[in-house]
């Protein structure tokens, strides 16, 4: 199951997509990791999921990496005696801490945090940007907004405050449970929504422990303000370009994209591109061109994944759309212009020994025009920072840890191999040429260059490189 590209394809399971014999034609068609979306998701279905993957993980002895996505607060309005109503521009409409249902001059807003920190100014957008008010009067226990753009709104309408800072937790009771299940079944990565703060990621990792890794959602303004401390605190970043593109002009969504995917990269954490990556193929056993253009401009941007959400869980076509995700990113990095694209973005490495070493690491295997970087990984450091440089080279990571191999399934470039740990050097040595080739990566008689900690075993001691031959003898090895 060796990968022909280095991005990866991150594919969210759903009614279309549950069973084993579905779940194993999306890991063969391109699927590197699955999201399990906790909005849909009860815990008993999140077991029968979570059970499913680890049987098709066992039946092709390759890492396959999980994340649950939790819903995070959902802010709504309340509801309405007769009905919808339509609201029209310029009129003056009252929300309120009041449980009677609405009409057309007022609804209850069942909310109180956001009608305490509600400013004259600060917009509020309903029913995902379909109806926008601007608050004019902030008393503590209601806002008096006037309709900048009217239309029809309805119960539970969902409400976004793109200038509003609430001092909320991005976790919820619901949230919590979630979580709780989730690491009680040993997955790996876990998705935060609606990330304000650093803060957010903090309380997350308390409870967590070190159980799962941690990927912030970026979709609210406020996370963009608080941009670098956010990444500082999590393990992965998502470009949530759907709520983003509510609470933000649309047009600023692209550059935004740009922004978060450099300063991830230059982080050395894994960063994924979401949302309507390939919207029409919810319906259509093909994509727009424009769809194919927006899943190739993250390929060229260098993002470790690119996702799939309604298309796989959903649609249709889920298998057609991992597919024309794979056969995207094969083509654009068989592109003449992709590896200068990408080398141009490259950051430069951090003043650290493990950074020098992988940048070292890039240079030499690019410079000899060696087929293959193989990086032995206790934590999944070394192979992080040596995807970080995006080098030429596949990556290939050995590690004795599953719970790492699972975890490294979003990052660029990597074909991660569970196998028992080194006795010593000359051993990494022999048995990583010997697994290289086994999976395809290597010929015999060619050079290879290993990356690796000493002594081995210690995490983040990222300190060695060596150039090694791939003998005759790699096949009697395995």
């Amino acid at each position: 199951m060796r990968r022909l590209r280095r991005i990866k394809i991150l594919a969210t399971l759903g009614p279309a997509s549950s069973d084993s014999a579905m779940i194993r034609k999306l890991f063969e068609a391109g699927a590197d990791i699955f999201r399990i979306n906790m909005s849909h998701t009860p815990h008993d279905k999140l077991r029968e999921l979570v059970a499913t993957i680890r049987s098709v993980e066992a039946s092709y002895g390759r890492p396959i990496g999980i994340l649950v996505d939790l819903q995070g607060p959902k802010l709504r309005l309340g509801t309405f005696a007769d009905g919808p109503v339509q609201l029209n521009n310029g009129q003056s409409f009252v929300l309120d801490a009041d449980k009677t249902p609405g009409d057309a001059t007022r609804v209850h807003l069942p909310h109180p945090e956001i009608l305490a920190a509600l400013q004259p100014g600060h917009a509020l957008l309903v029913d995902d940007g379909q109806v926008r008010l601007i608050a004019e009067e902030t008393p503590p226990t209601r806002a008096v907004t006037r309709v900048v753009i009217g239309g029809r709104m309805s119960d539970r309408k969902g409400v976004s405050l793109p200038d509003t800072d609430l001092p909320v937790s991005a976790m919820t009771p619901k949230d919590r449970a979630d979580l709780e299940a989730a690491l009680n079944i040993g997955i790996d990565w876990i998705a935060l929504s609606f990330v304000q703060r650093a803060d957010d990621v903090l309380e997350a990792k308390k409870i967590i422990r070190g159980r799962a890794a941690v990927m912030s959602k970026i979709e609210k303004p406020q996370a963009i303000e608080r941009l670098n401390d956010i990444i500082d605190a999590s393990d992965a970043l998502m470009v949530a370009r759907g709520d983003l593109g509510v609470e933000l002009p649309l047009e600023r969504v692209p550059g935004l994209q740009k922004l978060m995917t450099r300063l991830a990269r230059r982080a050395g954490k894994p960063v994924v591109v979401a949302t309507q990556m390939l919207e029409s193929m919810i319906q259509s056993p093909v994509p727009t061109r424009a769809e194919v253009s927006d899943v190739a401009t993250a390929v060229y941007e260098g993002a470790d994944a690119i996702m799939l959400s309604a298309e796989s869980a959903a649609g249709k076509y889920p298998i057609e759309a991992v597919s024309t995700m794979n056969r995207i990113g094969e083509e654009v990095e068989r592109d003449v212009v992709y590896r200068s694209v990408i080398a141009a973005q490259r950051p430069e490495p951090e003043s650290t020994a493990g950074d020098a070493i992988a940048e070292a690491a890039r240079r030499i295997a690019e410079n000899l025009d060696l087929p293959t970087i193989i990086c032995w990984t206790s934590s999944g450091s070394t192979a992080v920072r040596v995807a970080r440089e995006r080098p030429k080279p596949p990556v290939v990571a050995i590690t004795p840890n599953l719970a790492t191999g699972r975890r490294l399934s979003v990052v660029w470039g990597v074909h991660c191999v569970v196998a028992e740990d080194a006795r010593d050097q000359d051993d990494m040595v022999e048995r990583a040429g010997s697994i290289a080739f086994r999976d395809g990566f290597v010929r015999a008689g060619q050079r290879v260059l290993v990356v690796a900690g000493v002594p081995l075993g210690t995490p983040g001691t990222t300190n060695m490189v060596r150039i090694a031959y791939v003998g005759p003898s790699s096949e009697a090895l395995l």
